[in-house]
């Protein structure tokens, strides 16, 4: 795990341009998460609610989102549908990170498109390598 971590950190400055779309309802759980994003050298946006999801996709053009899936306006099933609706924005990579821990959940969710699901508390170690797993595989 050491040297797993010791190849992010180097990894992380190369990718100072990738973008991060958060969707997460509770204002601590985003600014934690955010913040902690923002120091591994990724660009985030942030977004408390769902209403503004499809618009600030098509502005701020993520390389990854993570969603959250209980939203105070919409769930995050029905925003990971739109998604897939959208055949210019499916290729975006979308991993849950929700506190709904059941198997049925994480199932819904990876039908629907999501790539990685999370139960929180998030390990960040484990969601950082899976984020850079990720964007790896985007790159190749």
């Amino acid at each position: 795990m050491t040297a797993q971590l010791l190849n992010i950190k180097q990894q992380l400055s190369s990718h100072k341009d990738k973008k991060i779309l958060l969707i997460e309802d509770n204002d601590i759980n985003r600014m934690l998460l955010s913040d902690y994003l923002s120091y591994c050298k990724y660009e985030v946006q942030s977004l408390p609610e769902g209403s503004q999801f499809l618009s600030t996709i098509e502005k701020f053009k993520p390389n990854l989102i993570l969603l959250d899936l209980k939203l105070p306006d919409i769930d995050g099933y029905s925003l990971l549908a739109k998604i897939q609706q959208r055949s210019d924005l499916q290729y975006i990579p979308i991993f849950v990170v929700s506190a709904f821990a059941f198997r049925t959940d994480q199932e819904k969710a990876m039908k629907l498109g999501a790539r990685r699901y999370f139960v929180k508390p998030v390990n960040l170690t484990e969601l950082i390598l899976a984020i850079e797993e990720e964007l790896a595989c985007q790159c190749r």
